[in-house]
């Protein structure tokens, strides 16, 4: 049986599709291997954040993006965040939105 990815919004996902072309075909192969062989691929696909909370390492000869996402029931995965990574260090307010909204997924 395979996992479904949905988005936490229609915002989330437009902004996926917004990425540059070389960080969203890194991104849409890492969930596509996802779908098949469920969320815990590994450095340097994916890597847990702490707690409920995972990302995605998309890399692209434009730069680095960045979606966090959880697991729930029924093996489903949903991207929570993304951003565009600009430092070394995940900035703090992006990776609270994605903590936030862990939360509010848990207790749909």
């Amino acid at each position: 049986m395979d996992w479904e990815i949905t988005y936490y919004s229609e915002k989330v996902r437009q902004a996926i599709d917004g990425w540059p072309l070389g960080i969203r075909a890194f991104y849409t192969r890492v969930t596509e291997r996802m779908k098949i062989w469920g969320p815990n691929l590994g450095m340097p696909f994916t890597r847990s954040m702490g707690g409920d909370l995972f990302e995605i390492r998309a890399i692209g000869k434009e730069g680095i993006g960045r979606a966090f996402f959880c697991t729930i029931t029924k093996r489903r995965i949903v991207i929570l965040h993304e951003f565009i990574k600009k430092s070394e260090k995940t900035p703090k307010k992006e990776l609270e939105i994605a903590r936030k909204r862990v939360l509010e997924v848990r207790h749909e």
